[in-house]
């Protein structure tokens, strides 16, 4: 086990929040068409408000930090609260579109010594990415930027959510992030709005072209591994969780919402009305997910994917049960490895229906 993972277990073991995503704004320049935020501003954090919230992160023993939104620079204190965070030790990621940044901002994210940038790019075709975002010239405005922070020396990570408008693109954007010198992941993962709205389901890639993706090598290393059939789940892995959601990573919202995960929207405090660590350790929300062991799954607990699936808790809450499946893992699990799921028996299924829409997603209510 590397170093880094085994911090990372003891911080799951110990219960210690070692990893925050926090949007620090939900407005954006770009509207594109797969996302799950309402990007109106209903009175986000002020400046002094997250620095307060940083520094009781570092209170609470938090190490790994991800600013992201909506767009980031669409703050202009931005670059201010990172400089905070640094100060505070720290290790910053930055997830942005990357439009906004000139040379100036470059140099300056340099200075800061932020860890990696995500910057989110769907195409290596301009008109299909413009399309995506809605926004145009984007794409131009993005790739000049990758450049700029390149030549800075930062580790820069393309980061491409595939779905039905860009399907026949990632070839072309691995590429693209090869010949710039950066890195390049692809999700195929479309999630419901935060608010419960499903109609961005349809944009998810048929599972035709998921087999296909999971099975190029080129796409996915390891494929021996990452595509063996499953195995009979151990006694170890039924008193094992999900991931890391409530046990040592969770989600603060640009209101001061504190969520389990950016897409587990279980409301489990408010950081304005409470401390951080009263929320984290004593939140009747949060300690409900984090005492779910596999074994409790009434059916993923019979399922041979147990111990592979990527079985994301905060989907299944969205699809009415935290302690039910998620479909669309269920979909994920059949592509990789050819075996139908405990679920997909249960409804007498051979294969996912179109979209792996197994269960009707529900309107999930969250803090305005």
């Amino acid at each position: 086990m590397s170093l880094m993972a085994e911090v990372g277990q003891k911080a799951f073991n110990l219960g210690v929040p070692l990893a925050i995503h926090m949007d620090v704004t939900y407005r954006c320049n770009e509207r594109c068409v797969h996302c799950y935020l309402d990007h109106d501003d209903h009175g986000e954090m002020t400046t002094a408000e997250i620095k307060d919230v940083l520094d009781q992160l570092a209170e609470a023993g938090v190490f790994f930090l991800t600013l992201s939104g909506g767009e980031v620079f669409m703050r202009r204190d931005f670059l201010q609260l990172v400089e905070y965070a640094r100060r505070l030790l720290f290790s910053v990621k930055i997830k942005t579109n990357a439009v906004m940044i000139g040379e100036a901002e470059a140099r300056r994210i340099r200075a800061l010594n932020v860890d990696t940038i995500q910057i989110s790019l769907y195409s290596h075709r301009p008109e299909v990415h413009d399309a995506i975002t809605k926004l145009p010239h984007s794409f131009e405005r993005t790739i000049k930027a990758i450049r700029f922070l390149r030549d800075q020396g930062l580790r820069v990570t393309i980061a491409n959510v595939l779905m039905t408008a860009n399907l026949a693109d990632h070839y072309g954007t691995q590429k693209l992030a090869s010949e710039l010198g950066v890195h390049y992941t692809l999700d195929p993962t479309i999630t419901p709005m935060m608010n419960g709205d499903s109609s961005v389901l349809a944009l998810r890639i048929p599972g035709k072209e998921l087999e296909e993706i999971f099975h190029n090598p080129a796409l996915v290393p390891n494929q021996e591994e990452f595509c063996a059939p499953p195995e009979p789940p151990s006694d170890e892995d039924l008193e094992g969780y999900s991931c890391s959601a409530g046990h040592s990573f969770c989600y603060i919202s640009p209101y001061g919402d504190v969520f389990p995960c950016v897409q587990f929207p279980l409301p489990t405090g408010n950081i304005r009305q409470q401390k951080f660590l009263d929320i984290w350790n004593r939140s009747p929300q949060m300690q409900e997910v984090r005492s779910i062991q596999a074994k409790d799954l009434p059916v993923c607990s019979s399922c041979s994917h147990v111990s592979s699936c990527s079985r994301c808790p905060g989907l299944a809450y969205m699809e009415g049960n935290m302690r039910g499946p998620s479909s669309a893992d269920c979909e994920k699990s059949f592509y990789r490895t050819g075996q139908p799921t405990a679920n997909m028996l249960q409804h007498g299924l051979a294969k996912p229906r179109t979209t792996a829409r197994l269960f009707q997603i529900r309107p999930v209510a969250v803090p305005a």
